[in-house]
């Protein structure tokens, strides 16, 4: 069960004065009586309900389900002995926050069956009341059909959102230690062995410097060279480290039309909002590529950049005036890469959509991203 302060805290809007309304409803139903004794019996009634409705949001376990059927008790109670049939609708909403699947069915079947049974008994009997409350009767039954398997499934919905947030930092975490011994490896593999080997090479170049002098200048020659190499490969790997950012690949992108000759439009922003640096990196790649294909294989004039985002990813459109894919096909056996882009994309649940024209209508690569956007963490998880 989550408890009753977090459940209304989480309410906005009409609910809170909605649930006011249906507090205050059955005192001023019982004012209406005239005889004192059964307005404070009905009263008393209502504050246990009230009483045992706070308790059962508080307390976990067995308990909650004893609290539950003296609801559903004073529920019968309250309709037939004072045609008040409208308990039901806050045992509906409770019933909707048990997070067990067999006690919400069992509550939810046990809840449903007293409401229709107590309701129809007090048609048989002819209750003025019930009668001249007919269509709300009707309201509150339907609600109480439908109330709980709403409640029940929007909460199974948040707790799946929650196992998948939780999933996905824990993907995180471990994309993050993998690269990490990725890392680890590489320096082992290129920095250490060289700096073992420039250790040596320094060792017998301290010995050769008087036997040996031109030997010992061939030693720090080939030490010289190892270091370099050292460092560049120090730096390829930074490099790959880095990844692509999206306004660099554009940058890029835009440099290489202009050589060939193609003029560039960008639409959109290429900052990306809420996007994972891998899904980035990818899409920065497939840009490369479209952009490859359109300078090597289209014989365009001019390429169009369109950058869009949606709620949940990030599409780029790569528009040419080209030749047309098929076209292009057909002069080039070699293939236009866009295989690779499709094995990139898929690694990421990311997909590619290829439209083309007749000649000079060109090709649009249109290259959908996820962006695996987190949700905010509310204040009372915090």
């Amino acid at each position: 069960m989550q408890k009753w302060s977090q459940i209304f805290y989480k309410n906005t809007g009409l609910n809170p004065y909605v649930w006011l309304v249906f507090f205050i409803l059955p005192f001023y139903y019982i004012s209406q009586y005239s005889k004192v004794w059964t307005m404070v019996t009905g009263i008393i009634i209502i504050l246990v309900f009230f009483v045992c409705y706070l308790l059962a949001f508080i307390t976990k376990g067995w308990q909650v389900y004893m609290w539950i059927g003296l609801l559903i008790a004073i529920s019968i109670t309250m309709t037939i002995a004072y045609d008040y049939a409208y308990f039901s609708l806050f045992l509906a909403f409770f019933i909707g926050n048990i997070k067990n699947k067999a006690g919400f069915f069992t509550l939810y079947s046990v809840n449903l069956g007293a409401s229709f049974l107590t309701v129809n008994y007090g048609f048989i009997k002819q209750s003025s009341l019930l009668l001249s409350q007919f269509p709300f009767v009707f309201i509150s039954l339907m609600a109480s059909i439908l109330l709980p398997i709403s409640t029940y499934n929007k909460n199974k919905r948040e707790q799946l959102e929650g196992e998948l947030e939780s999933a996905n930092k824990r993907l995180d975490d471990l994309v993050k230690m993998e690269e990490r011994q990725r890392i680890a490896r590489d320096l082992h593999d290129t920095l250490g062995q060289k700096l073992s080997l420039i250790g040596l090479k320094t060792d017998l170049a301290k010995r050769l410097i008087r036997k040996n002098p031109d030997q010992a200048i061939i030693e720090l020659n080939e030490l010289r060279q190892t270091a370099s190499t050292a460092l560049k490969e120090v730096r390829d790997m930074v490099t790959t480290m880095r990844g692509t950012q999206l306004v660099d690949e554009l940058f890029r992108a835009e440099q290489i039309l202009k050589a060939a000759s193609i003029q560039f439009i960008l639409h959109g922003s290429p900052k990306l909002q809420e996007t994972s640096q891998l899904n980035e990196n990818v899409l920065g790649m497939c840009l490369k590529e479209a952009v490859t294909n359109v300078v090597k294989h289209s014989q365009a004039s001019v390429c169009t950049i369109t950058i869009e985002e949606t709620p949940s990813h990030n599409v780029l459109t790569v528009q040419d005036n080209g030749l047309g894919i098929e076209r292009t096909r057909k002069q080039d056996r070699r293939g236009t890469g866009i295989l690779g882009m499709k094995e990139r994309l898929e690694f990421v649940n990311g997909c590619i959509d290829i439209k083309t024209g007749s000649e000079r209508q060109g090709t649009a690569v249109i290259i959908h991203v996820p962006k695996l956007v987190r949700k905010p963490m509310k204040e009372d998880e915090e």
